[in-house]
C-alpha cells in the first residue's frame, strides 16, 4: 500500500517533493521520484513496503527504461499474470514483485491490463516512447486517486489535499461537489470538493498524450447485475457449493504478504466467515484478530467478537475504549479526511485501524459483503415500500412524517424512530430516489435553503436516477445503486482513509472478481428471501460457523453521534469556514437537536464534516505558501 503523485506541465521538483511528502502516512517505508524537466514529467512515490520488501521500490522501470510505474495497491493474482508475461518472453528483475507485473503487462496489453488486473490498486503508467501517461484505477475504487486537468498540463494524487499542493490546483470549493455531498452523504465520483479537480471513477482509466495534450477517461468495467434466471430451486446445492470454493478462493488470495497480517473481526457474519475461511488456511491459533468494544452497551459488539474469536481459538486482541475517548478524537479525524464524509462511522473505523496497526501491517475485511448480498436494512423494507407507495396517497405522505416527528427521539444506535423517520422522508420522493434520500444528510428543501438556491431533486440525484434507468428488479437496482455509489465513495473511501492514516492495508475479501462475476450472475431471490438477508452466502458459510452468527441480527459499527452531538459544548459554535453554505439553518437546527425537539443527527454530522475539511484544507495551503 502506498501513495503517488505526479503531473505533466507546469511545476517544479519542489513541487513534486510537497506533493509526495503530503502522503507519507500511506507510505512511510520510503520514497522514489523521476524527473524529466524537458518532457516535463515528474512522478512520485511514498511506499507502505508489503510485497517484496527489498525489490519494490518505485518508480519501477522495465529493462529499457521506456515503461515506468508508480502504484498503490496489491494485484492479488500477480503470480499468474507473471507466468504468462514470462511465457510471452518477458524478463522480469524481482522474484515476487506485483508491480513488475504492470510494467511489462502494460508492455504487452497496453490499456487493457486493467482487464487483466484482480486487486486493488491506482497506478500511473509512464510511456516514455509514446510520450504518454496512464492512469488507472480498480473496478470499485478502493484505492483513491484525483487529477486535475488545467491550461499548463496535467496533476494527478492519491489524495485530494496532496493535489492541492501543486501551484496550478485550486483549493476553492466546488459548489456543485458540495450540494451532491449534502444530498448523499459523499461526493460521487468523477466530482471532487475542489473546483477543476475530480476523482477518476473506479472501474475506469485515463490517458493523456503528451504530443497533443489531449485527455481520455474509459470505462472498462461496471457493476451491474445480469442475473441468470434459469437458475431454479434444483440450482441451490450447486450454487452454495460454488459460493463457498469462490469465497475461500477470494480469503486465499488475500493472505499474500511478506509482513504480519490479521483481520478485524465484529462477530458479525461478514468477518466471522472471513476468519472462517482464513482458518481453513492457517492455523487458528496464528491468526491475529481485532476488535475495539466500547462502553455503550447499543453500540458495543466485542462480546460477540470475543465469542467467535473463541470458538476458533484465534490470537485475539481486543481494545475496550470509553466513548468520550473517541469523542475526542472527532476533529482530528475529520481534519484528515480529505473530502467530507458524512457517515460518523469513520471514528470507530480508525479506532479499529489505529488498533491493529500496533500489531500488523495488512488487515482483511468484509467490506462489500452487505452490497453484493443485500445485507442493509433497506433491502427488508423494499417490499413494505413498495405496498406503502401503491396505498397511501401522496398527499398524506406529509402528514404521515409529522406524525412520526411526533414520538420520542432517542440516541441509541439505529432506534426504532429514527429509521422510521429516515424510511418516511425516502419514501417521499419516487423509488429512483429512496435510496440515496434514506442515507442523505439533508433532502432537497433543506439543500436549497443550505445555498440559497432552488434545488431540484432530479438534478441533486441525476447519478442514482440514471443507474436506475437502467433496469431490473427493484432489489437488484437496490443492490447496483449500493455497490456502484455507497460502496465506493462512502464505506471504502472511508476505510481507506481511516486505515492510512494510521499506514495499514486494509484488504476486502468480497470485491475479489470471480467472486463478484458470481453474485452479478445470481437472481435476487438467492440474496434475499423471505426477510433473510445473505440467503445463499449464509447457507453457503453455514458448516463454517458457529450457529450464533448466523442467528445473529445484523449491527451497524457506530457510535453515539446523536447523543454527542445534544451534549457536546462548542460543536455549534464553530465558524463557517465556506461563504458557499448558509451557517444560519444549522445553527437552528443545533438549537432544535439540543433541546431534544428533532434529531438532526446526520446534518450536523455532516456540517461538522465540512467545516473540518475545509479548515485542515486551507491551513495545509498557508503552509505550503509560508
Amino acid at each position: 500500500m502506498c501513495g503517488l503523485a505526479g503531473f505533466v506541465g507546469t511545476g517544479s521538483r519542489d513541487d513534486l517533493a510537497a506533493m509526495t511528502a503530503a502522503l507519507s502516512h500511506r507510505g512511510p517505508d520510503g520514497d522514489g521520484f523521476y524527473l524529466d524537466p524537458e518532457l516535463p514529467v515528474f512522478l512520485g512515490h511514498r511506499r507502505l513496503a508489503i510485497i517484496d520488501i527489498a525489490g519494490g521500490y518505485q518508480p519501477m522501470w522495465n529493462e529499457d527504461g521506456s515503461v515506468g510505474v508508480v502504484f498503490n495497491g496489491e494485484i492479488y493474482n500477480h503470480a499468474e499474470l507473471r507466468c504468462e508475461l514470462i511465457a510471452h518472453g518477458h524478463r522480469f528483475a524481482s522474484s515476487h514483485s506485483d508491480t513488475e507485473v504492470l510494467v511489462h503487462g502494460y508492455e504487452q496489453w497496453g490499456p487493457s491490463l486493467v482487464e487483466k488486473l484482480n486487486g486493488m490498486f491506482a497506478f500511473a503508467i509512464f510511456d516514455r516512447g509514446r510520450k504518454r501517461l496512464m492512469l488507472a484505477r480498480d473496478r470499485f475504487g478502493e484505492k483513491p486517486l484525483y487529477y486535475c486537468r488545467h491550461a499548463q498540463g496535467l496533476a494527478f494524487a492519491s489524495e485530494l489535499s496532496a493535489l492541492a499542493l501543486h501551484p496550478a490546483v485550486s483549493r476553492t470549493p466546488s459548489r456543485r461537489a458540495l450540494q451532491k455531498y449534502f444530498a448523499y452523504g459523499y461526493i460521487p465520483a468523477p466530482l471532487a470538493m475542489f473546483e477543476g479537480c475530480a476523482k477518476l471513477p473506479g472501474g475506469c482509466y485515463l490517458t493523456y498524450d503528451l504530443n497533443d495534450a489531449a485527455l481520455t477517461v474509459k470505462r472498462y468495467w461496471r457493476f451491474q447485475i445480469d442475473p441468470d434466471e434459469s437458475l431454479g430451486k434444483d440450482a441451490e446445492p450447486a450454487l452454495v457449493e460454488q459460493l463457498r470454493a469462490l469465497f475461500l478462493q477470494a480469503v486465499k488470495r488475500r493472505l499474500i504478504s511478506d509482513v504480519p497480517l490479521g483481520l478485524f473481526l465484529s462477530g458479525g457474519i461478514d468477518s466471522s466467515s472471513v476468519l472462517a475461511a482464513t482458518a481453513q488456511e492457517i492455523d487458528p491459533q496464528r491468526i491475529s484478530t481485532f476488535t475495539i468494544g466500547f462502553n455503550e452497551p447499543s453500540f458495543d459488539e466485542s462480546d460477540y467478537a470475543r465469542n467467535v474469536a473463541q470458538f476458533f481459538r484465534t490470537r485475539h486482541h481486543e481494545e475496550k475504549l470509553d466513548l468520550e475517548t473517541a469523542r475526542a478524537l472527532i476533529p482530528s479525524v475529520l481534519s484528515h479526511l480529505d473530502e467530507p464524509l458524512a457517515d460518523p462511522s469513520v471514528v470507530p473505523t480508525l479506532l479499529l485501524s489505529r488498533f491493529t496497526r500496533r500489531h500488523v501491517t495488512v488487515a482483511l475485511s468484509g467490506d462489500g459483503g452487505d452490497e453484493l448480498f443485500a445485507g442493509y436494512d433497506p433491502f427488508k423494507a423494499l417490499g413494505p415500500a413498495r405496498l406503502y407507495q401503491y396505498l397511501v396517497p401522496r398527499g398524506l405522505h406529509r402528514g404521515l412524517r409529522r406524525l412520526a416527528d411526533l414520538l420520542p427521539i432517542s440516541t441509541r444506535n439505529m432506534s426504532l424512530d429514527f429509521k422510521l423517520r429516515r424510511t418516511l422522508m425516502g419514501l417521499s420522493y419516487p423509488p429512483e430516489m429512496w435510496n440515496p434520500v434514506w442515507l442523505a444528510p439533508a433532502e432537497p428543501a433543506e439543500i436549497a435553503e443550505l445555498f440559497e438556491e432552488p434545488m431540484r431533486a432530479e438534478d441533486l440525484y441525476e447519478e442514482a436516477i440514471s443507474l436506475w434507468s437502467g433496469g431490473g428488479s427493484l432489489g437488484d437496482r437496490t443492490l447496483e445503486f449500493y455497490t456502484n455509489y455507497y460502496l465506493q465513495d462512502d464505506i471504502l473511501m472511508k476505510v481507506d482513509r481511516a486505515a492510512m492514516m494510521v499506514s495499514l492495508e486494509s484488504r476486502a475479501v468480497f470485491l475479489d472478481n470471480d467472486l463478484v462475476e458470481f453474485c452479478r450472475r445470481l437472481p435476487y431471490r438467492f440474496k434475499y428471501r423471505n426477510g433473510t438477508r445473505k440467503y445463499l452466502f449464509r447457507k453457503a458459510l453455514a458448516p463454517l460457523l458457529p450457529s450464533e452468527v448466523l442467528a445473529r441480527r445484523k449491527k451497524g459499527f457506530g457510535i453515539p453521534i446523536a447523543k454527542w452531538l445534544r451534549a457536546t459544548p462548542g460543536f455549534s459554535a464553530m465558524p463557517s469556514r465556506t461563504d458557499l453554505v448558509r451557517a444560519a439553518p444549522i445553527e437552528r437546527r443545533w438549537a432544535e437537536h439540543r433541546g431534544g425537539r428533532a434529531d438532526h443527527r446526520m446534518a450536523l454530522w455532516g456540517w461538522l464534516a465540512l467545516q473540518q475539511t475545509i479548515s485542515a484544507g486551507q491551513t495545509a495551503r498557508q503552509l505550503r505558501v509560508a
